[in-house]
């Protein structure tokens, strides 16, 4: 497949190369097969590689006749890509590195904040729906935390007292960004706080009114450099990567003097800064 295709494809010949010849070398034929079988997961037939090289020969022949009439010109999307293409040419001369292990330490050591795990709880809550008690929902849940002084979590007498909840009455291992989500940052933030083995309260939240009952805490704690050697990796090379390209643009925008319109005359006067 691949000798009879580079034989349609660079007949023999003793000129120059123009830009009217299209020539694709054995790579680029080793490519079309290999993608197809990661595919199809078998290797293309005569009409299917013929295919394939016919699609190439067209994407490049329409490439080129667009730049013959300047198609690429003030196109935004066009700019967008080649900009990104710079962006990816300056991040890899910081991807080609690859750093020991002592160095990633070292980065971790600095930066070990990045990677710090919150605390987690577990807590079982009775809910006072403002809508079934109006005004009175913060003060039946006071009086209901009275009658519950010294009882468990599970006694029976607290879903008695309560209203029924949408979600869940009973949340394991749960860190304080879900409960943000979950029940608004206020309730997240009083919960943080309350000490686990009794029931706690009123704590409002965007849906009413809660007595909670903390029954486990886990600290929030900063892992081990082993435990998380590969995330540190990944950190450090994003890192290696924004200080590259930053570099990189720095460089070339210091070639670039940026000259701006005046303001229109009535707009107020403003004094330009930088280049």
């Amino acid at each position: 497949f691949l000798f009879a295709a580079d034989r349609y494809l660079q007949p023999a010949s003793s000129g120059t190369p123009s830009s009217k010849q299209i020539q694709l070398s054995p790579d680029d034929l080793s490519q079309m097969v290999i993608l197809f079988q990661s595919q199809w997961r078998r290797e293309p037939t005569t009409q299917e590689l013929a295919r394939l090289v016919e699609n190439k020969v067209q994407e490049e022949i329409l490439y080129r006749e667009a730049l013959a009439m300047g198609l690429e010109k003030d196109d935004t999307i066009v700019k967008r890509r080649m900009a990104q293409k710079m962006r990816f040419l300056a991040e890899d001369v910081a991807a080609a590195r690859e750093p020991d292990t002592a160095e990633l330490k070292s980065w971790f050591e600095k930066n070990n904040a990045k990677f710090a795990l919150p605390s987690r709880l577990s807590f079982r809550h009775l809910y006072f729906s403002p809508d079934r008690r109006g005004a009175r929902a913060r003060d039946d849940a006071a009086k209901a935390l009275a009658k519950l002084a010294g009882q468990p979590q599970d006694a029976k007498l607290a879903a008695s007292l309560a209203d029924p909840f949408m979600f869940q009455d009973y949340y394991r291992d749960r860190a304080p960004d879900y409960l943000g989500k979950e029940f608004g940052p206020q309730f997240a933030q009083a919960v943080a706080k309350l000490a686990p083995g009794s029931w706690q309260g009123p704590i409002e939240s965007g849906f009413g009114s809660h007595l909670v009952f903390v029954d486990t805490v886990i600290p929030g704690r900063v892992p081990a450099f082993e435990e998380i050697e590969l995330d540190v990796k990944t950190a450090w090379l994003g890192e290696q990567k924004e200080i590259a390209w930053r570099k990189a643009y720095e460089a070339m925008r210091a070639k670039y003097t940026v000259l701006l319109p005046a303001p229109p005359d009535n707009a107020p006067a403003k004094q330009a800064t930088g280049n």
